[in-house]
């Protein structure tokens, strides 16, 4: 299964419930994101690491972790986001040390925290951002006022209020002639991924 690197788009809260946050996830050559809900504290860990003018006084417990494994020449090399089951993401550390690599299973929320402290690239298949990734629904008159506007709020990815990457929609009942008025008015839209599924149903007819 091919490999899809992913960067940090940010990080986002719940107005309605408490403690809960979104890390988004993008993918470094698309346009779909990955949205992962995270706890309070594995956000204000992330947050703190992305933000490299902020250091706490004493060390937290992902910055416990580094200084430890600095100590005894443990480099995390990158973090995996391997599998996507019930809505819940499991990935894997990829460490080194002498030479000798080896797999540690983690959180996603506590992956990430450590792939930022270790400068680590961040990877998921193809397949789970097949399955989970979004494209986000943007204002176009916000579209140009600034790059927050593309962030989201957990309420959104609770509430199914995002697009989802691939289209749910059958088409297998539709005829040849309403296929083809269909694909017309997708391209009209500039709904390419539907026009794409659209397309794709016609070429097996």
């Amino acid at each position: 299964m091919s490999l899809v690197r992913l960067n940090i788009k940010g990080i986002s809260y719940s107005q309605t419930q408490n403690g809960a946050y979104a890390l988004i996830l993008n993918e470094i050559e698309g346009d779909r994101k990955l949205p992962i809900v995270i706890g309070a504290f594995e956000a204000q860990s992330i947050a703190i690491a992305l933000e490299k003018e902020i250091r706490p006084p004493r060390p937290l417990t992902h910055d416990l972790f580094k200084n430890f494994a600095d100590t005894f020449g443990i480099v995390v090399k990158q973090v995996i986001i391997h599998k996507l089951v019930d809505g819940v993401f499991y990935s894997s550390l990829i460490c080194e040390r002498d030479k000798i690599e080896e797999i540690i299973d983690a959180r996603t929320s506590d992956a990430i925290a450590l792939a930022l402290r270790f400068n680590a690239p961040i990877f998921t298949y193809k397949n789970i951002l097949d399955k989970a990734g979004i494209y986000l629904k943007v204002d176009s008159k916000k579209e140009d006022e600034d790059d927050t506007e593309d962030s989201v709020l957990v309420d959104d990815i609770l509430a199914g209020e995002l697009e989802p990457a691939v289209s749910k929609e059958d088409y297998s009942s539709k005829s040849l002639e309403e296929l083809h008025k269909l694909l017309e008015e997708a391209v009209t839209n500039e709904d390419y991924e539907k026009a794409a599924s659209i397309r794709d149903e016609i070429s097996k007819r």
